[in-house]
């Protein structure tokens, strides 16, 4: 039976980190039936620079055996009040995650589970995967806070909002509502995403 991984990456939010420096955020939900996951459904957010580290270091487990995708390229003109930029990035971060959930390589990473499935920080994923915390990776992961969805076609519906951003005039900050792939123009990229058809993909117990 064919095993399937899908992801979406959807609802980007600004963060502040103090009065002068915000950041963007973005929900990844993760829907599975593969043996290489024990939470089959979850939900966490990550920041831009969190996916730069993720590529680094999947490359460097990898030993360079695996040519990992690229991600969307840094804009030093990148701007929170942009709705066009933020939905582009969105899309190529989700296609960078659809392109290294193919590879059984990279699925044996443990750092790939805990980016996707638990709220630790980049930090704090390092050690957990070195075995440097008092928690385990699958301890990590089931503690991760879950967003419940009734059914696939519920999310669906969720993702199929088009992109909106609302600013209050009577604030300096911007709100963002619903930045979310127009369903539309994403079809393909939320087809569901196939890792083998066989059970024994090379995924190693401390990965899930």
């Amino acid at each position: 039976m064919q095993q399937v991984i899908s992801v979406w990456v959807r609802d980007p939010r600004i963060q502040k980190n103090d009065f002068w420096h915000a950041y963007i955020d973005y929900e990844i939900c993760l829907h599975t039936d593969s043996v290489c996951f024990n939470k089959k459904i979850s939900s966490v957010r990550r920041r831009y620079s969190e996916f730069v580290w993720l590529r680094q270091k999947l490359q460097a487990n990898s030993m360079l055996m695996v040519q990992l995708p690229e991600l969307p390229p840094k804009n030093p003109f990148f701007s929170l009040n942009n709705a066009q930029q933020i939905t582009e990035r969105m899309k190529g971060l989700q296609k960078f995650l659809e392109q290294i959930l193919q590879s059984p390589l990279l699925l044996s990473d443990s750092c790939l589970h805990l980016f996707l499935q638990s709220e630790l920080s980049v930090s704090k994923i390092e050690a957990c995967a070195a075995g440097r915390t008092h928690y385990s990776v699958v301890q990590a992961v089931q503690r991760c806070g879950l967003r419940r969805f009734n059914s696939e076609e519920d999310l669906q519906k969720d993702l199929s909002m088009c992109c909106t951003c609302d600013f209050n005039s009577d604030s300096s900050e911007p709100q963002i509502k619903d930045l979310a792939i127009n369903k539309a123009e994403s079809t393909a990229s939320l087809d569901l995403i196939g890792t083998s058809q066989e059970e024994t993909l090379s995924c190693s117990s401390g990965s899930t």
